[in-house]
């Protein structure tokens, strides 16, 4: 049953949105498919204010009955290509309890509605392959992934970690 979530942007120096910003990420963090490790220490005392510092981050809360079921961390980035922003979604988190209900998606369209008051010409998103419930829901919201030139195949996400 899709429930309406009530979404907001994130006011990082805000005791109640920092608090709800790191239990739901460090949520995500603990699942499997965020990696199955908690927040680290420094990650869960000095995030909010890490991200207020960092231009272009903003953060979106989606609450049921005035409690914290989902989260996005998001980027604006810039395509050198279209000369423009755009808005690339970090982290998107739904409480186990809250998934099914449409949370997940009221959030996605409250980014793209944020990245197009941005002026962004894309938004892009990096999904597990196995995560097949949210590639489901992106692909339903018109995400596909990336290639210039389908011979050359789709775009990698790759890191070093330093």
């Amino acid at each position: 049953m899709a429930i309406t979530p009530v979404i907001s942007l994130a006011n990082y120096s805000d005791p109640a949105d920092a608090a709800a910003l790191v239990a739901l990420l460090d949520g995500y963090a603990r699942d499997p498919m965020g990696g199955g490790e908690p927040l680290s220490d420094k990650a869960r005392v000095g995030l909010p204010d890490a991200l207020a510092e960092h231009s272009g981050a903003f953060s979106l809360i989606a609450r049921q009955d005035g409690e914290p079921v989902g989260l996005a961390n998001c980027f604006t980035g810039f395509s050198t290509f279209a000369c423009a922003p755009l808005v690339n979604i970090h982290d998107i988190a739904v409480l186990p309890s809250a998934r099914g209900k449409g949370i997940g998606r009221a959030l996605m369209r409250a980014i793209a509605e944020e990245a197009k008051k941005r002026g962004a010409c894309k938004i892009t998103l990096e999904v597990l392959s196995g995560n097949e419930g949210a590639k489901a829901l992106y692909a339903s919201e018109g995400y596909a992934a990336y290639a210039l030139d389908p011979a050359m195949g789709s775009a990698q996400f790759w890191e070093r970690k330093l």
